[in-house]
């Protein structure tokens, strides 16, 4: 290491115990926040309520000329499409729709509830080369579609999980176009809405419940940085990614913050699918960071939320492998620390709590593998200075916003990223207040001032 990024990296290391001793004033995230000071300002977001799930197991069609076909959530159109069930079909059980050319595959019934994101599976068939596909809403009975989220290329074999944020309310139906490719046929399967909430009401149990208020959903402690899902609102743009919630920061290629819930429903069996991948949700003029895109940067791509938070089935443990879920992190602490603390908040779940978790980082500039860098990706991904994270606990039970007080424990950790870091998360404990203050947010928002004055004070020391 040179000595100019020797001396940048004290620097930053030094910075680090600074924001954990003392209230500073935030660096260039304070800009992005400054309107954060009046708490009673912000605002839960719009999250998911409820699911309506396809597997497209239980229809028959041998061909493909445009032909209806009823599913078991109802009929469906297939425009130079069928279902497929041969060897060569990809697919979650034992049949997936295989589309070609500039196919369709519709819904013809309409869902009520509106929808927060749209999910399903897609790859190609066969050996075939890669066709692109979009996704679809009419809100008007199926008179007039406008095209929801950002084209999405199907280029491999394996079934690969699209997700799309579609944050409308009402009555609505979707379609899956084909939109290049030619003859090359492309295979979707286990189409899922997750639908869409005012914020009003609760959510499941199983820390897939997207944003809503209720017990076990993923933003019940508030949106910390009144993050919207506007185009506008580009460097604090909200993603609802059912698994849990996040505010993305297009110019700096990661999130601000993503928010989860995990409890004993969160961990299951489910292996490590290392399903590194382009967020196709992002829209389609934004760039999209790749999954190859920290390959030789000398730094990890560092979940926010982690892989294994989500082991109650493969859809949830894919969720976490979204690039809009990484940051660059110094693979010491990633693997280290950040690792142990990990392990440690899912050690108080298994011993019968639940915890509620804000991750995020901020600043910039990082030490790696490769030495100091401000950037990777020629570019296009900010290494941040600092990560920290935010887990409040409590015993398992019910209406846990209400049980939340002033004795509740409250774990904030805030680290350099650096590779110098030490191995044990303990000494990097500090207030929920100085990461407040570094990043201008507001961490836990949805409580009563009194508690939140009271549990953001505080340094955990158990």
């Amino acid at each position: 290491m040179n000595l100019k990024n020797l001396l940048l990296s004290t620097l930053t290391t030094a910075f680090f115990f600074v924001a954990c001793s003392k209230q500073i004033a935030a660096p260039e995230e304070a800009a992005l926040n400054a309107n954060l000071s009046e708490k009673s300002s912000m605002s839960l977001a719009r999250a998911i309520t409820q699911t309506f799930a396809e597997t497209f197991e239980s229809g028959t069609k041998t061909a493909y000329a445009t032909g209806n076909v009823t599913f078991g959530s109802g009929s469906w159109t297939l425009n130079d499409a069928l279902v497929g069930n041969s060897s060569t079909d990809r697919k979650s059980g034992a049949q997936s729709v295989r589309i070609r050319n500039t196919g369709i595959l519709g819904m013809n019934f309409n869902v009520t509830t509106g929808a927060s994101t749209v999910t399903f599976k897609y790859a190609v068939y066969g050996t075939d080369a890669a066709s692109n596909f979009q996704l679809w809403v009419s809100a008007n009975g199926g008179s007039s579609y406008t095209q929801t989220g950002a084209t999405v290329t199907a280029s491999g074999t394996a079934l690969n999980t699209a997700t799309f944020t579609v944050n409308q309310a009402g009555t609505l139906r979707f379609q899956i176009r084909k939109t290049t490719g030619g003859t090359n046929r492309i295979n979707i399967d286990d189409f899922t809405i997750n639908s869409y909430d005012d914020g009003n009401t609760g959510g499941g149990g199983d820390g897939g419940s997207g944003g809503s208020v209720g017990d076990n959903t993923n933003l019940l402690l508030g949106n910390p940085s009144g993050a919207t899902s506007s185009l506008t609102s580009a460097t604090n743009y909200l993603m609802d990614q059912t698994y849990f919630v996040e505010s993305y920061n297009r110019d700096r290629g990661t999130p601000n913050w993503v928010s989860w819930y995990a409890g004993s429903s969160s961990l299951g069996s489910t292996g490590r699918t290392d399903d590194f991948r382009a967020d196709p949700s992002l829209p389609s003029s934004w760039y999209h960071v790749q999954n190859t895109s920290y390959s030789g940067s000398g730094f990890d791509r560092g979940h926010n939320c982690p892989s294994g938070d989500r082991t109650s089935s493969t859809a949830a443990n894919q969720a976490t492998f979204l690039m809009t879920n990484m940051i660059p992190q110094a693979s010491n602490n990633n693997q280290q620390s950040w690792a142990t603390l990990e392990n440690y908040s899912r050690s108080l779940v298994t011993a019968g709590n639940e915890v509620y978790i804000i991750m995020g980082s901020y600043g910039t500039g990082g030490t790696g593998s490769n030495g100091f860098a401000t950037t990777i990706d020629g570019g296009n991904v900010t290494v941040p200075s600092n990560v920290w994270k935010v887990i409040v606990v409590l015993p398992n039970g019910n209406g846990d916003l209400s049980r939340m007080n002033s004795t509740t424990r409250v774990i904030a950790v805030n680290t350099p990223n650096t590779n110098s870091i030490g191995t044990d998360w303990k000494q990097y404990r500090c207030s929920v207040r100085s990461i407040e203050s570094a990043t201008g947010y507001n961490l836990l928002s949805a409580l009563p001032q009194a508690v939140q004055d009271a549990l953001e004070t505080g340094v955990d020391n158990q």
